[in-house]
């Protein structure tokens, strides 16, 4: 039986096998389950789920594969052993949950994995590790290293210490910006969910898409916000995440975890997500997706149309206004006269400094504040557009 597109129209089976051969032929994978698919109904680390991707995932291994693996589960994990009825909501109880929980989850983790003769190494990520220098390049070679030695690594958000300004949203998003600096050849994120539906899947009639070629092909389908009780995501934010990785040359597939032997396979499970950009630089990415912006400067009409042109810094007379709190190397919208957000970047002066230089040329500046102060806002090295494309078509919610 064929196959339907989201348009409804065939595809042919083995077309589709084909497509699908990338990921049963990725010599490096990154790995996305989320809490749901690993935590029974009583709260607790549900030990057979975790068990099971484990055994996919060694066997991916022994084929000759790389695996990253990022998982979700450390407050879900804690949420049993300090007794708590359901996932804590302020974000005090919720640090406590996944403090206690991170080590079971992990020491479960290396117990399973160890059983397969394979090491795994632990890595917990904030929004801060990826747009400061020093440290997403340290992320980065600790990955590469990790990966030569045989190793796995094993990724979560540092949930225990993170804050609501600090938190990537999502360990969807997270492993989508990992797909990138790892420069992997495939996501996997694994739900409770088989893929992507041309309607809410609870719906009767709706019926799974098998492959999607571009996002904007799926602008119309109905998908809901929410996560389950244990989780943080839903389809909002899996499309998401589809959409960084596919548009930074990563293919996905969004699947049930069940069906994780499968999907590595190439088999037609879930939903194939086919790359519709090109690698960039690692650093472009985690500017323009991983962190949450501090602040806003506001661009007269020639820094607007320089920095669209794509080759220009942004320098202090093309800024008329300066809102936010933010510190030297923070990341800022850059908004033109229309308030349209036209790109963001890394300031290179704290908000208290910035009022005296605005609308001021670099050479008043110089002459008056001495040097230093004659330099660029922010860097064209630190500055991403934000024009989007067709690729990211956004989707209809529902809550």
């Amino acid at each position: 039986m064929n196959s339907l597109e989201p348009s409804g129209r065939p595809q042919d089976a083995k077309d589709l096998q084909r497509v699908r051969s990338v990921i049963a032929n990725a010599r490096r994978v990154v790995v996305k389950i989320g809490s749901s698919s690993l935590t029974g109904p009583d709260g607790h680390l549900d030990v057979e789920a975790l068990r099971g991707v484990v055994e996919v995932l060694a066997a991916r291994q022994a084929a000759g594969a790389q695996v990253v693996l990022v998982t979700s589960g450390a407050v879900s994990a804690g949420i049993g052993p300090l007794g708590l009825a359901a996932r804590p909501r302020d974000l005090a109880t919720m640090q406590a949950a996944a403090s206690v929980g991170q080590g079971q989850l992990v020491g479960r983790y290396q117990e399973e994995f160890a059983a397969f003769g394979i090491q795994i190494g632990q890595i917990l990520l904030t929004a801060e590790d990826t747009v400061r220098r020093a440290r997403y390049r340290n992320a980065q070679r600790a990955l590469e290293r990790l990966l030569a030695l045989g190793v796995v690594p094993v990724i979560n958000e540092n949930d225990a210490v993170t804050t609501d300004e600090l938190k990537f949203g999502d360990n969807d998003r997270l492993a989508a910006l990992v797909s990138h600096l790892v420069r992997a050849d495939a996501l996997l994120l694994l739900t409770d969910v088989d893929g992507l539906h041309d309607a809410p899947p609870s719906r009767p009639g709706a019926r799974r898409i098998p492959l999607v070629n571009d996002l904007a092909e799926v602008a119309a389908v109905e998908v809901t916000a929410r996560g389950s009780a244990v989780g943080t995501g839903g389809m909002v934010t899996k499309l998401e995440s589809v959409r960084i990785a596919t548009g930074a040359g990563v293919p996905a597939v969004l699947t049930l975890t069940a069906n994780a032997a499968a999907a590595l396979a190439g088999d037609d499970v879930g939903t194939f997500f086919a790359a519709t950009g090109r690698r960039t630089s690692a650093r472009r990415l985690w500017i323009a997706h991983a962190a949450r912006t501090q602040g806003r400067l506001h661009l007269d009409d020639g820094a607007a149309r320089a920095v669209l042109g794509g080759r220009a810094s942004l320098l202090p007379a093309g800024i008329t206004k300066a809102e936010g709190q933010f510190d030297a190397g923070d990341p800022v919208e850059l908004v033109a006269p229309d308030g349209t957000v036209v790109a963001r970047g890394l300031v290179a002066f704290d908000a208290s400094d910035l009022p005296a230089l605005l609308g001021r040329s670099t050479y008043a500046l110089r002459e008056e504040l001495g040097e230093g102060y004659d330099r660029e806002v922010v860097h064209r090295d630190d500055l991403v557009l934000d024009r989007p494309t067709s690729s990211q078509g956004r989707t209809r919610r529902t809550r």
